[in-house]
């Protein structure tokens, strides 16, 4: 028997991930799939008038089984793939994808949700079942629903191979990452790397049966040697190495699979009528349009642009001590740091030992419970896919609410990043509310010996905002799942993440759980001042960094890339207006570019600073009223709860009282 084909007779129905074997995993997802068509074709067999109920509520209702399986494969082959996993992964995503295009091309059914919306007195839903009939409609017509009958066929093939694309391209990044070591054998290769980061690479290199020490480009590794290695030649070897990820004459390289699926995307929305896959993504977002977000970032750029010049200016004297006449990219994070440690009397390794990860985690835990009521109790009862996973139980005032998954350490088998998601998502049906079951995951570095994992201030910030989408998911309370917590518009969805970040930068909230892993002391109150009054450091040239992301992601999908251009000539053209160092040949960021290729945010990075004015006018309520006010807080957990059952801005303003200010991120961000 197959266990994925039934209910799971486990606590609060978790995923049984200890009574699944990787076999189990594809003949499960076809037979769903067939299960679920026959409850589609169901729908569009009932002989009496389609209404609410019986078309678009039994069409939300589809699948749910199917939808399980499928989220826990996919969040698997993100956290814990394996080749065979890798491999059904390249064979379903396809079946995956012709399903969803069996539904939103199947005339039958379409005309049945077309009569719906055509005949049903809109006064007699409620709002959110007016939401859930509006976007069931557009998820229609968006794709592909009033083409004809040859450009359906085109559509299912351009589905079929974007699906295949999106596996290879993050197979080849996670390959990789995982085939690049820099093997250290001479003290002065490491010179500057502090002892936990030395020890890091120590036990890396025993893992792997070597003397001496490796570093690698899982950001753990990456990102401290780029930081405190004193060696220039050995920074700039990691960073071209990381900077060549998927861009090197191998069978990973991805620059065809970038020119395929920004080839391929463009087809896909002018066969639905639109100028651009921008134009086709934008439509469903709070934007609207590629000239928004192009006059958005562009407006960025104009008043970051001469602080970034002055974060690097700042860095030159320091360089120029060690005979650097030209700064390059693999400069910039050491002598940030040496700058940090000048300026503000304190360095990113000096505060590790005060942020184990596990009080971190207990300070996010406060502030759900301080804001919303929420309490979390570890349960050993739960099945989970590794080891290093712990679940908790969330509860409200006493009742369960959740159930929280946290995996914290790189593996061979998780890919780089941090991110939220979930193995089941929020909805009511039958008087019975079904909970949320979300998962965070990171990779932050691991215990060594007796030293628990110790976070960097920038990974403590990392923890709170990916905890932030998952509040945003445990406080769900809508009726359909589709509309159900992180289910906003794309360009809202970083607003709680972004939002939660604020709490590690309030000098009261600071003190209350930085303690020194060892001896208890609270971190010293001039270091907390000095992290608070550090808040803005390097904020111009970290603006410009996160607008070169968003101005190259709109200029791919806007139909910029000319036949004939290579990838890196366009990437460097693109960004060059964001450019504050020389840029180095045979290097680009696109091949491993996850989130805009394989990842969801395509058109949509400019998103992290748009939602930026969103989070930085929020929490300006937030600081008026007292950063736990429990108004404020009742009032942000309403916003939360909906999910996308109201447009963004409604739920904006029901929160502030009023549309949000760009006045308050240039406040914050120091770019006034």
């Amino acid at each position: 028997m197959n266990i994925l084909l039934h209910p799971f007779q486990t606590p609060f129905e978790s995923f049984p991930f200890d009574q699944v074997k990787e076999e189990d995993f594809q003949p499960a997802i076809i037979t769903l799939i067939d299960a679920a068509k026959q409850e589609i074709q169901a729908i569009v067999d009932n002989k009496a008038a389609p209404d609410f109920a019986n078309t678009i509520a039994a069409l939300e209702g589809a699948g749910k089984q199917l939808n399980r399986v499928t989220e826990a494969f996919h969040n698997l082959t993100s956290a814990e793939t394996t080749e065979y996993l890798e491999k059904v992964q390249q064979e379903i995503s396809p079946l995956l994808a012709a399903f969803g295009n069996d539904i939103t091309l199947n005339e039958g059914l379409f005309q049945k949700v077309k009569y719906v919306v055509e005949h049903t007195d809109q006064s007699t839903l409620s709002g959110e079942e007016r939401r859930l009939l509006d976007k069931t409609y557009k998820s229609f017509t968006r794709n592909g629903a009033l083409l004809d009958d040859a450009a359906k066929e085109k559509l299912r093939e351009i589905d079929k191979e974007l699906a295949q694309l999106k596996v290879k391209f993050s197979q080849n990044v996670l390959q990789e990452t995982n085939a690049y070591m820099l093997h250290l054998t001479s003290e002065a290769d490491i010179a500057g790397l502090p002892d936990s980061i030395k020890a890091q690479a120590r036990q890396e290199a025993e893992r792997r049966k070597l003397e001496g020490w490796v570093i690698t480009l899982q950001y753990p590794s990456l990102v401290p040697f780029l930081t405190f290695a004193a060696n220039r030649e050995r920074r700039k070897e990691l960073h071209l190495a990381n900077g060549q990820k998927a861009f090197k004459a191998n069978e990973y390289n991805n620059e065809e699979n970038i020119r395929r699926i920004v080839q391929l995307r463009d087809e896909r929305a002018r066969l639905l009528g639109f100028a651009s896959h921008a134009a086709f993504v934008l439509e469903e977002r709070m934007a609207a349009q590629p000239g928004t977000v192009f006059d958005f970032l562009n407006d960025l750029l104009h008043k970051a642009r001469p602080h970034a010049g002055k974060d690097v200016e700042a860095l030159k004297p320091l360089a120029a001590k060690d005979g650097i006449d030209t700064l390059m990219p693999y400069d910039h994070a050491y002598y940030a740091e040496r700058l940090r440690e000048q300026q503000y009397d304190y360095s990113e390794e000096e505060l590790k030992p005060y942020f184990p990860l596990q009080q971190v985690l207990q300070a996010a835990f406060n502030a759900a419970g301080k804001l919303y009521g929420l309490s979390f109790t570890e349960r050993n009862d739960i099945a989970k896919y590794h080891d290093e996973v712990t679940v908790y139980e969330v509860l409200e005032n006493g009742r369960h609410k959740a159930l929280l998954y946290t995996d914290w350490h790189p593996r061979e088998g998780k890919r780089a990043g941090a991110w939220m998601t979930a193995f089941k998502g929020q909805s009511k049906s039958n008087g019975a509310d079904h909970r949320p079951h979300i998962s965070i995951v990171c990779n932050f570095s691991r215990p060594a010996g007796e030293v628990p994992s110790l976070l960097t201030f920038n990974e403590v910030t990392t923890l709170f905002h990916e905890f932030g989408h998952a509040l945003h998911g445990m406080l769900a309370d809508t009726v359909y799942e589709t509309l159900s917590g992180t289910n906003v518009y794309w360009d809202f969805v970083e607003l709680p993440s972004q939002f939660m970040e604020n709490y590690c930068y309030q000098k009261e909230f600071l003190s209350a759980f930085a303690r020194h892993y060892q001896t208890g002391e609270v971190l010293p109150e001039e270091k907390i001042d000095k992290i608070v009054a550090s808040a803005n450091f390097m904020e111009g040239y970290q603006t410009m960094r996160q607008l070169s992301f968003g101005l190259l992601d709109m200029a791919y999908h806007t139909g910029r890339l000319q036949a004939g251009e290579t990838i890196e000539a366009f990437e460097k053209q693109t960004t060059k207006e964001t450019q504050l160092y020389p840029t180095i040949d045979h290097t680009a960021q696109s091949p491993s570019f996850s989130h805009i290729f394989p990842g969801g945010y395509s058109s949509g990075y400019y998103s992290y600073k748009w939602s930026e004015v969103l989070d930085a006018d929020a929490f300006a309520y937030f600081k008026e009223t007292g950063i736990f006010n429990p108004e404020t807080a009742a009032k942000f957990k309403t916003l939360l709860s909906k999910g996308g059952t109201e447009d963004p801005m409604e739920l904006y303003v029901a929160f502030r009282g009023r549309k949000p200010s760009v006045d308050a991120l240039l406040e914050r961000a120091g770019l006034k």
